[in-house]
């Protein structure tokens, strides 16, 4: 990929506009507003039972969207690990606690900056969180200090 270039990601959920999954600027790397959408245009963390009842799970929700973000920053050479800043943003600060566990799986203190908002409302009424993240492509090593250190994946 190109230093200035946006891309759809294929195998991943079709964009619900005209915008892409990821733009590279220079060693920039910004990730547009990501869900637990998958490709077929369901969600992780739902289940619906036989009589319309909906179960929202915002840990399940959580680790789909931190993995979409990872295969989508894969996409562009580059790793959660290069993650700089992250905003999330959380239809209820109910799920605060829900998501910090996750996220904690996958980043520590010494990974990106990080903000969390409340929002009235996500762009389908079973999403209860979604995720935009910038990173670097000039983390080169992740074991300078300063640098976040956990792997890719949960523990």
């Amino acid at each position: 990929m190109s230093r200035n270039e946006a891309r759809t990601v294929v195998g991943k959920a079709v964009p619900r506009g005209r915008f892409p999954h990821v733009k590279v600027v220079g060693e920039l790397v910004f990730v547009s507003g990501t869900s637990s959408r998958r490709p077929d245009n369901t969600f992780a963390g739902v289940r619906v039972d036989e009589f319309g009842a909906t179960d929202l799970d915002i840990r399940e929700q959580t680790t789909a969207v931190i993995e979409n973000i990872r295969d989508i920053l894969r996409s562009v050479g580059a790793e959660l690990a290069d993650v700089v800043q992250i905003t999330t943003y959380l239809v209820s600060m109910n799920d605060f606690a829900g998501y910090n566990e996750v996220y904690g799986r996958f980043f520590d203190e010494q990974g990106p900056a990080r903000t969390t908002v409340a929002v009235h409302q996500l762009p389908h009424p079973h999403l209860l969180i979604e995720i935009q993240a910038i990173a670097s492509l000039s983390v080169t090593d992740p074991t300078a200090p300063g640098q976040h250190t956990r792997e890719d994946t949960p523990r």
